[in-house]
């Protein structure tokens, strides 16, 4: 019982911490590393969304802590084991400020450093961060922000840091419900 206590406090205190719960996740663009352009909420309508937002080095290295777990759950097609789920997900590093120029050598670099079959789930965001930043409360620069939308875009789960079982359990129990 204090188990579950200690798990249902976690993330009540994750999901607590994120005020944009419930609201609408603000537009945002962005080109995958399959040279696919993506309009977030716009183009994933009518599906949950799972969205992976890093703006720093530090935060890319815990984002990457989620590609395998997420992409095996919600992705993965691999005959017997396929994913009983229809999600859409990207995982976004962004590249803002002056980072913004370095954007173009960066996707290189993630193109030869991430597995081709992730390509279509990287999508590379290039511009202001002031507006996320401020609507979703991405105040620590370090970790990495979870969101998962529902079908008309709204903010229906938020979450930070490495991967957690008990955040992926929460994520799949928002979907299943």
């Amino acid at each position: 019982m204090k188990k579950h206590l200690l798990v249902f406090t976690i993330l009540l205190g994750s999901v607590a911490s994120f005020a944009q719960v419930g609201q609408q996740f603000p537009a945002m663009k962005g080109e995958t590393m399959s040279d696919k352009n993506v309009n977030l909420p716009a183009d994933t309508k009518g599906k949950f969304t799972l969205l992976f937002l890093a703006y720093s080095e530090d935060a890319e290295n815990d984002l990457k802590t989620w590609f395998t777990p997420a992409y095996e759950k919600f992705v993965a097609k691999t005959g017997l084991m396929d994913s009983e789920y229809d999600v859409n997900i990207y995982f976004v590093p962004m590249f803002t400020g002056a980072k913004a120029a370095a954007a173009g050598a960066a996707k290189k670099q993630i193109i030869k450093e991430t597995d081709p079959e992730l390509h279509p789930y990287v999508l590379l965001y290039k511009g202001d961060l002031d507006t996320y930043k401020s609507a979703l409360k991405m105040d620590d620069k370090k970790k990495p922000y979870i969101f998962l939308l529902d079908g008309t875009g709204k903010i229906v789960y938020a979450t930070s840091g490495s991967f957690h079982d008990d955040k992926m359990d929460a994520i799949d129990d928002k979907i299943t419900d």
